[in-house]
């Protein structure tokens, strides 16, 4: 029943709200701030890590396997996956390059960071992440696979939960409220519709643009997971649970996947 309401409606506006719960996830995330401001380093990194899985299964079974259907399998679709996804690969190198953010823990990063308060660098940060996250669900039901972007917009949503936690943390470190604290880390999923719409509409358009979508997409977010998220799990004494974590996540996250297939 759900999803035959899905299907009947535009494919922009599925990518939109799909992405849009999605991203309202990691002020869902930040919550138990309200009740437990001090949360072990440990279950942190776990937590992290369990998002990172996630994200590395989404690519895998929601982006990569669809994308090398789309395009009709063998080398040919070999090559347009595997030069899409380096172009999102390279989208957030420059991008990481040219923005000013600053990661949790490994630091500032890109032009003249001194300028902006350092809250607004994670605030950067965390949009760097989200934008390629609502970009894939948005080109999940750009292709019209309804499971597919359902599948994409869920597992995407848990790894939101930890990533809002952890910013929600760190802005009580900076002697933000725990409102303000969760307001912010609310914020920073809001960029994830604008790439679900970006996604869901530049595929609808143009189906042939479906292969390198998706590709583009699992590139960018495989950046994200191997370049910030494992590196920040894995930082502390802890790194082994944080494994854990990256297992966990990804055995989750694809047995979803293929439940809902």
């Amino acid at each position: 029943m759900f999803l035959e309401c899905c299907r009947e409606m535009p494919l922009w506006l599925l990518g939109f709200l799909a992405s849009l719960a999605a991203g309202l996830m990691s002020g869902v995330g930040a919550l138990p701030i309200l009740f437990f401001k001090d949360i072990s380093q440990r279950t942190q990194d776990v937590m992290m890590g369990f998002g990172a899985g996630v994200m590395l299964a989404a690519t895998s079974f929601s982006l990569i396997v669809p994308a090398i259907d789309a395009a009709g399998g063998g080398t040919t679709a070999a090559l347009i996956v595997v030069a899409s996804m380096a172009l999102g690969g390279l989208f957030l190198w420059f991008s990481d390059r040219l923005l000013p953010h600053e990661h949790f823990i490994m630091g500032p990063e890109g032009s003249d960071p001194k300028r902006l308060r350092r809250i607004w660098l994670f605030v950067i940060a965390i949009t760097l992440h989200n934008f390629p996250e609502g970009l894939a669900v948005g080109v999940g039901f750009g292709g019209g696979d309804v499971r597919n972007g359902l599948s994409l917009a869920l597992g995407i949503g848990l790894q939101n939960m930890p990533e809002g936690l952890v910013v929600a943390l760190a802005l009580l470190t900076e002697r933000y409220s725990a409102k303000q604290a969760i307001a912010l880390a609310t914020l920073t999923g809001l960029v994830e519709p604008v790439g679900g719409i970006i996604g869901a509409g530049i595929v609808s358009i143009a189906q042939p643009l479906l292969p390198w979508g998706l590709a583009f997409a699992a590139g960018a977010m495989l950046f994200v997971v191997s370049d910030e998220i494992i590196p920040e799990s894995h930082r502390g004494e802890h790194a082994r649970f944080a494994t854990v974590g990256v297992m966990v996540g990804f055995l989750v996250m694809m047995f979803l996947d293929v439940a809902l297939g």
